[in-house]
């Protein structure tokens, strides 16, 4: 794991002891901290009796903490430990900022840090992977994989290439990344912030807390429309994301088709040439990459259909590229919704064949669908895939690219991807 003398002789509270806040806790005892640390179940209060004071944040006296660490998943604008730690002077971060604390006890190293609405998994992804195509050690971390904190240290020369959700970003003050990347913004999680321009905000502190000289990729609509290098130091090294040349044929790339992930390679391809790589690893390991499950994964071809499981597409402006993506789709979209429309899938009605709605979003997606193109009201996610089947000729894409949240009729966007998963293969076997 990840330790710093940086943490010595120090209290923390922790609240939340899911895998990071446990990752977090063992991190800051390893380094010396004394640490204060709950979670509403008993089991993991348990397994830290006798290493850790148990006890909620909310219910002591904070004076003298040196942070009150919390998993991103705490709403600080309706939650009372972020009013209960400003009482007491004491920052509410998480467990980067204290990744981004530790790096002067590191072996010197590099950090590609990535955000957006959309792609941000992608991204990294595929980054890392080109990482480890040249051979460059480096690891994942942040929204993806293991908690960073828990991980190995890289050795000199390594790249941390760190997810990073607007929720962690709140969570983080002092994160100085090489590389800082914006794939994106829209509307998302405005339960969270006070208005879409708060959300937008969240995002550009990434640049904010660069030093001058290091790069920031940016995605040039969001910087036209809504100023996310506002924070950035003056005269900021930047590059719009749309400007970066690919190398070698994307018809070559398998996981990366569509417009989405033509920017998402780009971004990973501008990061990586700051870092060093030559342009014959770059496209061989874009040539190599085998994308992320639930996103845009091919998970069977039969008679000449493409099935596709984008389970993660969990609201319209993550749906609409994969609609861009091929000519003839069968899409099932439906679920939870996270609004009334589905506007930013409208330019790629054209590419629909036929829709297939499913769960709380369906009827009111199918009154919105039926004007323009053919829908079956499918309701629930086995009937629609075998209608699909029913319709689709060799050539055509059966693809689920929901635009909604699962809550509705599964645990998570996995469960509902996997669920698409099994029933295609059962749907497809001996056919």
């Amino acid at each position: 794991m990840i330790v710093s003398s940086a943490f010595a002789g120090k209290k923390y509270a922790v609240l939340g002891l899911a895998r990071s806040g446990m990752a977090t806790v063992e991190c800051l005892l390893a380094s010396g901290a004394e640490v204060t640390a709950w979670d509403a179940r008993e089991e993991p209060r348990a397994a830290l009796e006798g290493r850790a004071t148990l006890a909620d944040p909310l219910a002591i006296d904070l004076t003298g903490f040196a942070g009150v660490v919390v998993s991103p998943g705490v709403p600080l604008n309706r939650h009372p430990i972020a009013t209960h730690a400003r009482a007491a002077g004491v920052p509410v971060i998480g467990d980067i900022e204290l990744f981004a604390q530790a790096r002067a006890d590191l072996p010197p190293h590099r950090v590609v840090a990535i955000t957006g609405t959309n792609g941000k998994s992608t991204t990294t992804a595929l980054t890392h992977h080109l990482l480890q195509q040249a051979g460059v050690p480096s690891l994942m971390g942040g929204n993806i994989g293991k908690p960073i904190l828990e991980q190995v240290p890289l050795p000199a020369g390594g790249v941390y290439v760190l997810e990073l959700s607007s929720y962690q970003i709140d969570l983080t003050q002092r994160l100085d990344a090489d590389v800082a990347v914006l794939l994106n913004v829209s509307p998302d999680h405005l339960d969270r912030y006070d208005g879409y321009d708060a959300y937008v905000a969240s995002k550009a502190r990434l640049f904010g807390m660069q030093a001058l000289g290091h790069l920031a990729l940016v995605d040039m609509q969001a910087e036209l429309d809504d100023d996310v290098l506002r924070f950035a130091p003056e005269a900021a090294n930047f590059t719009f994301i749309n400007a970066i040349d690919l190398p070698g044929d994307p018809a070559q790339w398998p996981s990366l088709q569509g417009p989405h992930n033509r920017a998402n390679a780009a971004a990973a391809v501008g990061a990586a040439r700051y870092l060093g790589l030559d342009e014959a690893t770059i496209e061989a390991g874009l040539k190599s990459f085998v994308g992320l499950p639930h996103r845009m994964e091919r998970v069977a071809e039969k008679a000449g259909v493409l099935f596709i499981n984008d389970s993660k597409a969990t609201n319209p402006a993550s749906t609409a590229p994969a609609l861009a993506a091929f000519p003839r789709i069968h899409w099932i979209v439906g679920g939870l919704p996270k609004g009334d429309d589905l506007d930013d899938c409208a330019p790629h009605f054209s590419h629909v064949v036929r829709a297939y709605t499913i769960g709380e979003a369906g009827p009111r997606f199918a009154e919105i669908l039926e004007p323009v193109l053919p829908v079956t009201r499918a309701e629930m996610l086995g009937d629609a895939v075998r209608a699909a089947m029913e319709q689709a000729v060799p050539g055509d894409v059966i693809m689920l690219s929901p635009a909604c949240a699962s809550f509705d009729q599964f645990r998570d966007f996995e469960a509902r991807g996997e669920c698409f998963r099994q029933i295609v293969a059962a749907l497809t076997a001996g056919s």
